[in-house]
């Protein structure tokens, strides 16, 4: 079973995301994407590990090729977020390349293994500026990545006010 969860900044998704595998009673893995890079991501990465305290997962840090991830079979894993995981792909060496498909590949390695699978994206190219360069491809990038993750998933659920709208599928707890 796979979830994509979407939306914008500080919605609720990744409570929501823990609260999908708080039943959960095999192994629980927690892949975090965010590299900890100056005080704010370190910030973030603090609050985030001090939330999930006492939700027993265990977390494997992975910046990139999320395919290369080892982990127990028949687990719950918790990718967050496939947006930092698109910018560190995206933007990891001189040239800027579409990490789509490694990311992809990625995300069909986790299905294989885990029982549940819950990913966290963003909702980015919504607020209807303009943006050019890097920024302009990084967002193309990311609305394809979402749509392609969505067609692989059972549920898609968008965090709206920290309200769960199911899009596909249905809510799973």
């Amino acid at each position: 079973m796979t979830t994509l969860i979407t939306g914008g900044a500080k919605c609720g998704k990744s409570r929501l995301a823990e609260k999908l595998l708080d039943d959960f009673t095999g192994s629980k893995i927690y892949i975090a994407t965010m590299m900890p890079y100056g005080e704010e991501a370190l910030a973030a990465i603090a609050r985030h590990r001090k939330i999930r305290a006492g939700k027993h997962f265990m977390t494997i840090d992975r910046y990139t090729d999320l395919d290369k991830t080892e982990f127990s079979e028949n687990c719950g894993i918790l990718l967050e977020c496939m947006a930092n995981l698109c910018a560190n792909e995206m933007f990891r060496g001189e040239d800027i390349c579409d990490p789509t498909e490694n990311i992809l590949r990625g995300i069909i390695h986790l299905q294989k293994h885990a029982e549940k699978l819950v990913i966290v994206t963003n909702n980015v190219g919504s607020d209807g500026i303009e943006y050019s360069g890097g920024t302009a491809g990084y967002i193309e990038v990311m609305g394809r990545l979402n749509a392609r993750t969505a067609e692989l998933c059972d549920n898609v659920i968008e965090c709206v006010y920290g309200v769960p709208v199911v899009l596909k599928g249905k809510l799973c707890f």
